[in-house]
């Protein structure tokens, strides 16, 4: 399966997905901050909020287990090398390799997410306070972040936090050596730029508005030259091609990536979170063109929908928490309201929790189907025009993220936008 992304809303046809498993139970109060929690989380809960996410998106598309796929991969034995090689170097831990290089791939996968065990067979590692020597992957549900598809390209994410940087080691080498996938590969890691060290890429952070349109946020988690990075790597293909760019609030942690404010529902409909996308004009909002290989315009906008309009690409907002009242907005913000995730144009998920942003989607037009009525085959969402499909979302909202933080989409259905 080629990569092949050409919007947010084309029919989907291949998504990478990861089951959270024991990794996000093996988590204390006293280390979430580091894991980039705010809360621990109910694993039995989030495993089946998470099945039922997971059973309706099977009804949908082709579905790809990223555990599945990186046993695949490390039954490849230069695959295998070659990600132990990158992922102990960067995690200061290349003693580990003699021993990992022997387990078989079903065991060394379950460890490079689970997390591998301090073994307390000296004094420093007896008196260290630390559970694990590899740590858990607490985040990796949120599949979106650790890759980027982009046309026909996997972009690997370049985190932040150096606590999510296996993920992206994970997905550089599913891309790159399983046989399932045939793709181009950008790795920010590989950069040659003075400003290296600077580059971070974040996959929420990324949405692909058109073929020619690209939306990116800038703030916690990607940085400014991360879009650099993007850019000149846009400049190669001589075609024409628009970015707009939309600073992110730096100090509050709901805000961390732009599809948390901000998401596409249909050709000519999105979920706008408005106190940041539009009422907040202290954050900039910046127009970038390139064209046959340059930079040749770079300005402001007042806003992303103002953007988007002048290049013929007319969106509704339809506002996460309604439009009446601020803490309403604010809370349902909070637990992901304005991330939802089409699977088809007119056609989304979401958190069913969100009433008052799934009220407001009701008002433009949208049904309101549970989860629970497509797996039982008592509806489907090609019985209507547009819909949103309601998920049992309250504990994976506590995690940081939506439907759309929970997919990583290889390839949709061209359409006409």
């Amino acid at each position: 399966m080629n990569i092949s992304i050409e919007s947010e809303i084309g029919r989907l046809e291949g998504v990478i997905i990861h089951t959270p498993g024991k990794e996000v139970e093996n988590m204390t109060p006293q280390n979430a901050e580091r894991a980039l929690y705010s809360d621990i989380l109910n694993l039995s809960v989030a495993q089946h909020q998470y099945s039922q996410f997971l059973g309706v998106l099977n009804k949908l598309t082709n579905t790809f287990e990223l555990k599945d796929l990186l046993v695949d991969v490390l039954k490849n034995e230069k695959a295998k090398i070659h990600l132990l090689n990158n992922m102990c170097f960067r995690e200061g831990n290349q003693y580990l390799k003699q021993e990992l290089v022997k387990l078989t791939p079903n065991e060394l996968g379950t460890l490079l997410i689970e997390g591998v065990p301090v073994k307390k067979n000296n004094l420093t590692s007896f008196l260290s306070n630390e559970r694990y020597t590899l740590q858990p992957l607490h985040n990796l549900f949120f599949t979106r972040d650790s890759s980027i598809s982009i046309h026909n390209t996997a972009v690997i994410g370049k985190f932040a936090n150096r606590v999510r940087e296996r993920e992206s080691k994970i997905m550089e080498a599913v891309f790159r050596f399983h046989p399932q996938f045939k793709n181009n590969i950008l790795d920010p890691h590989k950069s040659e730029s003075i400003n290296h060290d600077k580059i971070t890429v974040e996959g929420g952070d990324i949405i692909v508005a058109r073929d020619d349109i690209i939306l990116i946020g800038i703030g916690m988690r990607t940085t400014s030259y991360g879009v650099d990075f993007i850019i000149d790597h846009l400049k190669q293909s001589k075609i024409k091609k628009h970015i707009i760019i939309q600073e992110l609030p730096k100090n509050i942690e709901s805000f961390i990536h732009l599809d948390m404010v901000f998401t596409f529902l249909d050709v000519d409909k999105c979920m706008v979170y408005k106190p940041v996308v539009i009422d907040q004009y202290n954050l900039r909002t910046v127009h970038i063109e390139i064209d046959n290989g340059e930079v040749v315009r770079i300005e402001e906008e007042r806003n992303i929908l103002e953007a988007l309009n002048k290049l013929g690409l007319e969106l509704s907002p339809i506002f996460c928490g309604g439009n009446t009242d601020e803490w309403v907005q604010e809370r349902e913000q909070w637990h992901s309201g304005a991330n939802f995730f089409a699977f088809s144009p007119g056609k989304i998920m979401g958190y069913g929790r969100n009433s008052y942003t799934i009220e407001e989607l009701n008002k433009n037009g949208f049904e309101i189907i549970e989860a629970n009525d497509v797996l039982n085959a008592k509806t489907h969402p090609d019985n209507f025009s547009k819909c949103v499909i309601m998920i049992e979302g309250d504990e994976l909202a506590r995690g940081g993220g939506g439907c759309r933080c929970m997919t990583m989409p290889i390839k949709r259905k061209s359409i006409d936008i």
